[in-house]
């Protein structure tokens, strides 16, 4: 990984919470066309984003959908950060541009549906490798880790 840092902090802990979000205009219409739309949603998005305490690291908008690479603090739900991102956006869209409550009159702009994935520098492979090496205790409480015992993480059955 480059020397950029996506190191998340809170009083007692360090984590990296990086995450691939998109989403799209509802009925997935062309309606960020134009480059006024693109540049003054880039903005939105950045400004709010800032008052989440949350950092975009990438930004991809097209037509007809968005896409930010984002680094979230640990003290903020990714559906939180989701429903300010869109909700924000959507009012701010409303107001620079009124036709679009044309298309929308319900005032719903952006779609119900979202993808987001969480990201990071190492895969999970490689994280798996890492807790299998460790030297597995027993946990407080009813709970045990029983040594060489595993139990898969891949809801399919993959191991």
């Amino acid at each position: 990984m480059n020397s950029e840092s996506f190191e998340s902090y809170s009083v007692h802990g360090v984590g990296q919470l990086v995450f691939h979000f998109e989403w799209c205009p509802k009925y997935r219409y062309n309606m960020l066309r134009q480059e006024r739309f693109k540049d003054f949603l880039s903005k939105v998005l950045e400004d709010e984003s800032t008052k989440l305490r949350c950092r975009i690291v990438e930004m991809g908008i097209e037509d007809d959908h968005v896409h930010l690479v984002i680094v979230l603090r640990p003290s903020i739900a990714v559906s939180d950060v989701f429903h300010q991102l869109k909700g924000k956006s959507a009012y701010e869209l409303f107001r620079f541009e009124p036709k679009f409550r044309l298309r929308y009159p319900n005032g719903d702009f952006w779609s119900p549906g979202k993808f987001y994935r969480s990201v990071g520098d190492v895969d999970l492979e490689t994280v798996r490798h890492y807790v299998r090496a460790q030297d597995h205790r027993p946990l407080q409480g009813n709970l045990r880790c029983v040594r060489g015992w595993r139990r898969s993480l891949a809801p399919w059955g993959e191991e």
